[in-house]
């Protein structure tokens, strides 16, 4: 399975971010490349791999600890109407609580994937 990597996208306040993603019809093939993914010790030591795929049987997600941000992406893959692709936004946190932010964040890597995707 291909997965799209888009590494050092943002910072904000120490805080790095990366967004993946790739085809996945099945939770299986998901947690595949997200498995993938964190074969990469950079990846594996993220402080949060948020991902989100929006499947025949409904919406899958896991926050892995950044409690909303598996939400946000699922609700982006709906406006975009992206089924069978699991998009997953990295996190190295660093140091400095982003609050509500931190959701922004999330959405601007999203958007910058499905951008990517497009062009």
């Amino acid at each position: 399975m291909p997965l799209t990597l888009h590494d050092n996208l943002l910072t904000d306040r120490g805080s790095k971010y990366a967004v993946s993603g790739g085809p996945a019809a099945s939770r299986a093939e998901a947690l595949a490349l997200v498995k993938e993914l964190k074969r990469s010790k950079k990846f594996a030591k993220a402080t949060h791999n948020t991902w989100a795929v929006l499947l025949p049987e409904g919406p899958l997600k896991n926050d892995d600890g950044e409690a909303g941000a598996g939400m946000v992406i699922v609700r982006m893959l709906e406006r975009a109407q992206l089924t069978n692709h699991v998009v997953i936004v990295t996190r190295w946190f660093g140091g400095t609580h982003l609050g509500g932010d931190r959701f922004r964040r999330v959405q601007d890597c999203v958007t910058h994937y499905l951008d990517q995707m497009e062009a």
